[in-house]
């Protein structure tokens, strides 16, 4: 399965999740369902193409899909998008420092009686972010090359 940014990357799919989102929130009779070839006339897109797309979508598990015969209708699965977005908020959150303080125990402004393993612990912690920064950087950096 491939990773959930590599899957969000492509701007095709992401055309595709805003028609799904778009069908969950304008026609709320559907629950969100929307057939392939409605989907291919949203986007102005082949079906060949939206089909291999929603296939990447299904197995990453960001649609649900439902066969009716030959027909299939997808629909929003918002469970990965959700974990997406809590892995994404301490990055794009203004009051992170501050939220990181917290969670460490000390005040906004710092603590200087912190002990020398959770001065260890913020260390380790503050690398793994700017690695996984350094890692969506680049993810974004490659999308808007395309």
């Amino acid at each position: 399965m491939a990773d959930i940014f590599d899957v969000v990357a492509d701007p095709t799919r992401r055309d595709i999740l805003g028609v799904l989102l778009d069908r969950e929130t304008s026609v709320p009779e559907s629950h969100g369902e929307i057939s392939v070839g409605e989907i291919v006339t949203a986007l102005g897109v082949s079906q060949p193409t939206v089909s291999k797309h929603l296939k990447v979508l299904r197995e990453s598990g960001l649609v649900f899909v439902r066969e009716e015969g030959q027909h299939r209708y997808y629909r929003l699965d918002r469970g990965p998008l959700e974990r997406l977005e809590d892995w994404l908020i301490p990055f794009v959150s203004t009051d992170a420092a501050a939220d990181a303080a917290a969670l460490a125990g000390v005040d906004a402004a710092g603590d200087a009686s912190l002990r020398q393993e959770q001065r260890a612990f913020a260390s380790a912690l503050g690398k793994a972010f700017a690695d996984t920064a350094h890692q969506v950087t680049a993810v974004v950096a490659a999308t808007k090359r395309r």
